[in-house]
């Protein structure tokens, strides 16, 4: 039988609505589940390294009984020393089995972020663009290996 919650929502509706994001936040829980499996009980520093990817860097920033709040981000060697993009702060709401991003750096390097996050101004509008960013990225990392685990 498969489970409802192994799942990644999808839904037909409205680009940038309300119920949208909010299906965008459900599927960012589950693809951030995929790597980062026992979040619950994560916390520290932690690095995962795949071949032919860059690194990617975990830190818990904060832990409550209901949310874990992370950092997220590849260190990239640049010409001007380390680079640090995209850079991510998720909250994981476990109750609600949620994710999404309370701030994305506004540094972005990359035109394509950088198009996605300043394209609007609007509230719903930044939630919904930085939540499709953190959602891309979730599965991007989840089909390249990368895994968290708790050691």
């Amino acid at each position: 039988m498969l489970l409802d919650s192994l799942l990644v929502p999808e839904t037909i509706v409205k680009p940038k609505s309300f119920v949208g994001l909010m299906a965008l936040y459900e599927s960012n829980f589950l693809r951030l589940l995929r790597i980062i499996p026992e979040i619950d009980r994560v916390d520290g520093c932690f690095r995962s390294r795949v071949a032919g990817d860059c690194d990617l860097y975990v830190e818990v920033i904060e832990t409550s009984r209901y949310t874990v709040t992370l950092s997220m981000t590849y260190h990239l060697a640049a010409d001007s020393g380390l680079l640090v993009d995209p850079d991510m702060m998720v909250r994981a709401y476990l109750d609600g089995r949620q994710a999404e991003v309370l701030a994305i750096g506004e540094q972005q390097r990359h035109a394509a972020l950088r198009r996605l996050v300043f394209e609007h101004r609007e509230e719903l509008d930044r939630r919904w663009r930085c939540n499709v960013i953190l959602n891309k990225w979730l599965e991007y990392l989840s089909d390249q290996g990368h895994l968290i685990l708790d050691c």
